[in-house]
């Protein structure tokens, strides 16, 4: 059974490989001593953005930490992470999207990020979240709802950016669906109470002074066949159905 969004369960991501069409997590390093065992902030995207026909990705992790970021085929980029934790990537531009897992070793550890980096080929950046909504990494931007996710029993989730702290309400097809508030940097992630019809839904998030409509197509998406991630394009933006780590089929409409 798929992971139901609408429990919006935390869940630790491991990194992408190419081992049976699904991720996998690397090997747990060797136990250390007891000055090992505090802590350890997981890395971070800051931000993304296209430059001179190249994808350039840059984040946080600790200082002179090895950081990789890998793509389901097994291929992998590294960078060491500078003395105040900053690190930054350069990739070759590529006219299909592309979805990364990102980790870091520092003093023999391995730590994984929390969710997938789907990047556009226009370069942008969006954080994928198994039972939860997609964000945008660094700035929120402009009031919007910038992504919809929803897995294949029904469970969705609407996120975006509203006024900060504004209490909101999601409509379904003209239908009151759900409510919250956004954050004190505006950024919302509502999940819907009931599962979602299959279908093109038309999702309505309004506050005081707050609108923002979308229409999408909620319909289950396909078992993958050729990986653990595909993406097609639509009026809509970007549809991304990928493999969460505990085996469920997630779909992810990044707005235009």
């Amino acid at each position: 059974m798929g992971t139901r969004l609408l429990m919006a369960a935390s869940v630790a991501v491991v990194a992408l490989a190419a081992c049976g069409g699904r991720p996998q997590p690397e090997p747990a390093p060797a136990p250390k001593g007891e000055a090992d065992a505090g802590y350890v902030a997981a890395p971070a995207l800051t931000g993304a953005w296209a430059e001179a026909g190249e994808a350039v990705l840059e984040g946080a992790a600790a200082a002179g930490a090895r950081v990789r970021l890998a793509e389901p085929t097994g291929a992998a980029t590294q960078v060491i992470a500078n003395a105040e934790g900053r690190w930054r990537l350069r990739l070759p531009a590529r006219p299909e999207p592309r979805v990364f897992g990102l980790s870091m070793t520092s003093a023999g550890r391995v730590v994984q990020a929390q969710g997938y980096i789907l990047l556009t080929p226009g370069g942008r950046a969006m954080l994928l979240r198994a039972g939860a909504g997609a964000t945008t990494p660094g700035e929120p931007g402009p009031p919007r709802i910038a992504a919809f996710d929803f897995d294949r029993e029904g469970g969705a989730v609407v996120s975006g950016v509203a006024t900060p702290n504004a209490a909101l309400s999601v409509r379904v097809d003209g239908r009151q669906a759900g409510a919250g508030r956004a954050g004190a940097d505006g950024r919302f992630s509502l999940a819907l109470p009931q599962p979602i019809s299959a279908g093109v839904r038309r999702i309505e998030v309004v506050g005081d002074t707050f609108r923002s409509a979308i229409a999408v197509d909620a319909s289950p998406a396909a078992p993958l066949t050729a990986g653990p991630f595909r993406a097609s394009g639509g009026a809509e933006g970007l549809r991304a159905d990928w493999l969460t780590p505990g085996g469920g089929l997630q779909s992810t409409w990044i707005l235009n």
